[in-house]
């Protein structure tokens, strides 16, 4: 570390590049269990805002692994390194006054508060809240089968745990609401929290 000599002091900050985008630069952190709805409503969040002229990158948990992350498996220690690693992308993007949309299950508060304070002010949790029963009735992916199975292990909510977030910025609870409905609550949740 003695040979590195970050030139942050001496580049554009973010409120340069608001300024020009017209649009606040944040982390829109999109929790739960998979199968919960996360990656359905990040899509239709990130179309609806392009539609609209925004500025917008996504992270998916399942892109991430198979480029940046595709070193990482799901122990306890990999599954943190995947999240810090997520979370320090995403803190570039929003700084360059992207809305940044992350997919993540983020499964344990230890690994959320750690990605809050690497993003920082800019860090807009949403807890895709959908109970384990109704996601594995769903299981869009095949997985909880495979994991009930045996099949996969270290499994959210099967054989790894999951901690509900206790004060997320939003709650969405896709078990409750329609797709329309929880998709326009997040869409104009990140409106109200982006606009310049």
């Amino acid at each position: 570390m003695n040979n590195i000599y970050p030139i942050f002091d001496t580049i554009l900050g973010q409120a340069d590049k608001e300024a020009l985008l017209k649009q606040r630069g944040k982390v829109i952190w999109m929790v739960g269990l998979s199968g919960s709805g996360k990656s359905t409503l990040a899509r239709a969040a990130e179309n609806a805002l392009h539609q609209q002229g925004k500025v917008t990158m996504l992270l998916d948990g399942d892109n991430l692994r198979t480029g940046v992350n595709n070193n990482l498996g799901f122990s306890q220690d990999d599954r943190r390194e995947n999240i810090r690693r997520a979370a320090e992308l995403a803190k570039l993007f929003s700084q360059c006054g992207i809305i940044t949309i992350c997919s993540l299950i983020s499964p344990t508060d230890s690994i959320r508060q750690m990605a809050k304070k690497i993003i920082g002010d800019n860090y807009f949790e949403v807890f895709i809240h959908c109970p384990l029963a109704v996601c594995e009735e769903r299981d869009v992916k095949g997985l909880y089968a495979k994991a009930r199975r045996g099949e996969i292990k270290d499994f959210t909510g099967i054989s790894s745990p999951f901690e509900e977030p206790q004060q997320p910025n939003l709650k969405i609870s896709t078990h409750q609401q329609s797709i329309e409905e929880s998709h326009q609550l997040l869409v104009s949740k990140i409106l109200e929290t982006t606009s310049y």
